[in-house]
């Protein structure tokens, strides 16, 4: 059994709280993928769902807590697909939700958290601006801050990916899993440890925001100065010690891949699958790309983790 802060009887028990239309997400093979990059390719749709992406699954957790708690107010920060999420958990538990953000997020994702009436504050910066300033508006208002990653239950909400992905056939022999603060990395590779030892977990993050791949590699937290990605969703310059912790434990690698990789495996997946995804759910892809040898025959999940992109920028990366 890993040793890490997640539990396996509470993932278990995370199922019974999330509302059912986040969860049993589609596992399918998509051979004419699997085609263009020489291996078996079956994806796991995380975007069919009223917030296009998996962060709900955490969220759904994290507000059913607050209410048993008697709470009323929350707080995080976002990149757009964590703050939606929480918007729509909140809003159906009857909680006020705040969300700090970055100016320079998409405005598709913004627009959503609006639309779900959350109140919205943004700010200069990036992330971590926006997480600082979370964390002062939590403390002036006294009220709940939602860490992503940090907050167990969002890890635990995302390993109930892993254990769709731990009782579905046919056998697979590695996931690739989007890294960027490691809630669903040490998630769903806690679960796959604990009942699928043999599957290996890969986690695939952007050579321009490479602070928790870094870490990884080093065995502790390396931070970085600035982010140069598209994939703003997995975009973080300080790992969470306790997270890269867990990591450590149930990840058997970190690769870091190319932005043009990245942008090729957002029109693959537009070509293959009629998907349109945003560029973090592109990075399973991206990382066959670059490393084509290393997968060749073998049979790779890949998690399509969110399709929250603005349509203008989705063109400009798309078109030939």
């Amino acid at each position: 059994m890993p040793q890490t802060r997640l539990d396996l009887d509470r993932i278990h028990a995370a199922r019974r709280v999330v509302d059912p239309m986040f969860l049993d997400t589609p596992l399918y093979p998509c051979d004419a993928l699997g085609r263009q990059l020489g291996c078996t390719v079956s994806v796991k749709l995380e975007t069919a769902n009223p917030v296009r992406s998996f962060k709900a699954r955490g969220t759904e957790l994290v507000t059913s807590l607050l209410v048993e708690q008697g709470r009323t107010a929350v707080v995080c920060a976002s990149a757009g697909n964590l703050g939606q999420a929480l918007s729509w958990s909140g809003l159906r538990r009857g909680l006020d939700v705040a969300v700090v953000a970055s100016k320079r997020a998409p405005a598709t994702k913004l627009d959503r958290i609006r639309a779900l009436g959350a109140e919205l504050e943004l700010v200069d910066g990036d992330i971590e601006v926006a997480r600082a300033r979370a964390a002062d508006i939590a403390r002036q208002r006294g009220i709940r801050l939602l860490e992503d990653s940090l907050d167990v239950e969002t890890c635990e909400g995302a390993a109930t990916i892993g254990l769709e992905l731990a009782g579905a056939g046919p056998a697979f022999d590695a996931v690739l899993v989007a890294l960027g603060g490691g809630a669903m990395a040490s998630g769903v590779g806690h679960v796959l440890k604990t009942v699928a030892p043999g599957v290996e977990v890969i986690c695939v993050q952007p050579a321009g925001a490479p602070a928790m791949t870094r870490s990884w590699h080093e065995r502790r937290v390396v931070t970085t100065d600035s982010l140069d990605t598209i994939a703003d969703g997995v975009a973080g310059r300080f790992p969470i010690p306790e997270v890269l912790d867990d990591l450590l434990a149930v990840t058997d690698d970190a690769v870091l891949v190319r932005e043009s990789s990245i942008i090729e495996g957002m029109r693959l997946l537009l070509e293959h699958t009629g998907l349109v995804v945003e560029p973090s759910a592109a990075l399973g892809v991206a990382a066959v790309l670059e490393d084509r040898e290393r997968f060749a025959g073998r049979h790779v999940v890949t998690i399509v983790c969110g399709g929250n992109v603005d349509l203008d920028a989705y063109h400009r990366w798309v078109r030939p």
